[in-house]
């Protein structure tokens, strides 16, 4: 994220404070693919090293982390391409690439086609088999693809950690307004540091 947002911008809505249970949590680590950082410039140095504290924390705690990548080549995509006006992240191209220093060997990889990472994929079940009870969100984009998949997560039943530092999308309006939202709804807003204290704690 290449703006700040401070979480007192939120407080009169953030107002679920959770313990996260980290033997029961997975964090998504959500498209954090070179399109991204390369080619529309969202994703900023603070927040990809964010993101790399939290996978640092969540391996220490037993966390599951999961890595969702998004990819265009499917006729599930149709009404994003439409309203995108065209442009595609199309499978195995450089765009569609993890960022250099993300390492996915051994992750469990989720590859989706829609805004949400359980449309049309087998993350729910993937999540159940583990026994996951908090779903740890981060990535990009905060009102897209991040907000969407926390929504849809919370009516599976999931407790939402949304990391303000730890997700981005094109400017801070449209940042804050998705973290009001998630606040009042859906979730537990944090930190990154707020939220590995938590997990710390935990252990």
């Amino acid at each position: 994220m290449k703006y700040d947002v401070s979480l007192d911008q939120i407080k009169e809505y953030n107002t679920h404070h959770l313990d996260i249970n980290p033997k029961r949590a997975a964090l998504l680590v959500i498209e954090m693919q070179n399109v991204f950082l390369k080619d529309l410039g969202i994703i900023s140095d603070l927040q990809m090293a964010n993101i790399q504290k939290i996978i640092s924390a969540a391996d220490e705690s037993g966390t599951k982390v999961i890595f969702v990548r998004h990819n265009d080549s499917s006729e599930i995509s149709k009404s994003m391409v439409d309203w995108w006006g065209g442009d595609k992240i199309e499978k195995n191209t450089e765009g569609w690439q993890m960022i250099d220093g993300f390492d996915i060997s051994g992750r469990i990889v989720i590859d989706k086609n829609q805004y949400s990472a359980f449309h049309k994929t087998d993350l729910d079940e993937i999540l159940k088999a583990n026994h996951i009870e908090d779903l740890i969100i981060t990535g990009v984009m905060t009102n897209c693809c991040c907000e969407t998949t926390a929504r849809e997560a919370f009516m599976y039943g999931y407790r939402i950690f949304f990391i303000n530092d730890a997700t981005a999308t094109f400017n801070e309006e449209l940042h804050l307004a998705t973290l009001k939202n998630l606040a009042f709804g859906f979730a537990c807003v944090q930190n990154t540091q707020e939220l590995i204290e938590n997990m710390t704690r935990a252990v």
